[in-house]
């Protein structure tokens, strides 16, 4: 079953296309990978896909519904949940704080509960406060709940910055270049991370520079160059297109 599909997606930045006539779907439960060069697009195309940026040309729909013409809370709001490249962690809060902080789309409680106190409020709390502790299990951070964040390592901060995502219950849960910066046991555990995903149901659009990950993980990968679409398919047939080996993975498999 399609959950987002792309039409003639294309994002133009000055005269400039960083992203060009993109048609493309992404299956319900898949984990699919984008990859390219420096400077393809992809981190244009996931801010096309999370409204941070408005596209130029083409259309874009979750589950049959339009998003193009919304803004990037409406795009939350209806189910997409997305990491940074560079972290993006409230560093001044714990990281219990932080998964909760995630957690904001769901909290239907005004100002006036805030202000009494209520019994409703305080129900909402705590199981705004288990779901996180539950959160950080799943990613491996259990011990560090009631860690300032600023005290956690790198490694630890990219699996925070995921149990966050994961707090709105994203129906679809992109990926910003997770195993950058980490070592080859910190990149495994993101690996299994995303096999975790996957097997919770949550589809994942990974993009990401490292090739073991993306082809041990990938159900289906796009390939771009210069915001045009390269190639797409199934993770073998993508590393054996020559147009990919000699536009990207040549030399770059890891």
């Amino acid at each position: 079953m399609s959950l987002l599909r792309a039409e003639g997606l294309a994002k133009e930045f000055g005269g400039v296309r960083a992203v060009e006539g993109l048609d493309f779907e992404i299956r319900e439960g898949q984990v699919f990978s984008v990859i390219g060069p420096n400077g393809a697009g992809k981190t244009t195309l996931l801010n096309l896909l999370t409204g941070i940026y408005r596209p130029s040309a083409g259309r874009l729909w979750l589950a049959g519904r339009a998003l193009a013409a919304r803004a990037p809370h409406q795009f939350a709001a209806a189910g997409i949940g997305r990491t940074f490249q560079n972290l993006q962690i409230f560093f001044n809060m714990s990281a219990l704080e932080n998964v909760m902080a995630g957690r904001h789309l769901h909290e239907r409680c005004g100002l006036l509960a805030a202000l009494a106190r209520t019994p409703r409020l305080a129900r909402a709390e705590r199981d705004c406060r288990r779901l996180a502790r539950e959160l950080l299990e799943f990613v491996g951070l259990a011990a560090y709940a009631d860690a300032p964040a600023d005290s956690l390592p790198y490694g630890a901060l990219k699996r925070l910055e995921i149990a966050r995502a994961l707090a709105a219950e994203p129906r679809l849960l992109l990926l910003d270049e997770p195993a950058a910066g980490l070592n080859p046991s910190e990149i495994r555990g993101i690996d299994g991370l995303i096999q975790g995903l996957a097997k919770r149901g949550i589809t994942v659009v990974l993009v990401e520079h490292n090739m073991k990950l993306v082809m041990g993980v990938s159900d289906h990968v796009l390939v771009l160059d210069y915001g045009r679409k390269l190639a797409e398919g199934a993770p073998e047939a993508v590393r054996g297109d020559p147009r990919v080996i000699e536009a990207y993975l040549g030399g770059a498999e890891h």
